[in-house]
């Protein structure tokens, strides 16, 4: 049962629609706090969204360690279906992977204990891709630096607690420093570590 699951639910067309949400993504880290929409090409299982695994098919090969949360670490099923569409073997702790997974942002781990990369390698940081109800529906962002012409906002709701001082302080190590996607039933939206964030009541 568990094999039949792991090889369900890929992409249709692997090859294409890898190569589509590549450029989906690319697009959003170069043009932060935009929303792209369509990019739920997968049927993993539960509660690995259809966004987030379209992420990690597209980003993760058996390069690349992945740490998934408690919530999504604890069911077999994703598990196996990550292995065996990406390949990607799974990380010993949040500081090894290059990519990390959440489906509860909300209780997630300091951003900090994650991947940072070094000022001569800061590429061997971490991407982190956080499963969010709604991009839309929490306290309003302002995202400005590279990529934005004025100012952007987003209001992605849930987040990691204290997730703009957490977010301040990563953008203080640039070039060192975690990255974000933001995935949900409305689309996708990249935060690189270059965006400097601030809350509305701010």
């Amino acid at each position: 049962m568990l094999d039949s699951i792991a090889i369900e639910g890929g992409f249709q067309d692997p090859v294409f629609d890898a190569q589509t949400i590549f450029r989906v993504i690319m697009q959003a880290m170069a043009e932060p706090g935009t929303v792209h929409q369509n990019i739920a090409l997968s049927k993993p299982p539960a509660p690995l969204t259809p966004e987030a695994a379209a992420v990690a098919i597209a980003l993760c090969d058996q390069d690349t360690p992945l740490w998934l949360d408690p919530s999504l670490a604890a069911e077999d099923a994703v598990r196996a279906w990550l292995a065996f569409h990406t390949g990607a073997p799974l990380a010993n702790t949040p500081a090894d992977a290059h990519f990390a997974f959440s489906a509860d942002p909300e209780h997630l781990m300091g951003l900090e204990n994650f991947a940072q990369g070094s000022q001569e390698y800061p590429d061997r940081s971490a991407t982190l891709v956080l499963q969010v109800n709604d991009l839309s529906g929490g306290e309003e962002l302002v995202l400005k630096g590279p990529g934005i012409e004025s100012e952007a906002r987003l209001a992605p709701h849930p987040l990691p607690r204290h997730f703009v001082r957490q977010w301040m302080q990563n953008h203080a190590r640039f070039p060192r420093g975690v990255d974000v996607i933001l995935v949900s039933r409305e689309g996708l939206a990249a935060l690189p570590r270059s965006t400097r964030i601030t809350s509305q009541e701010a």
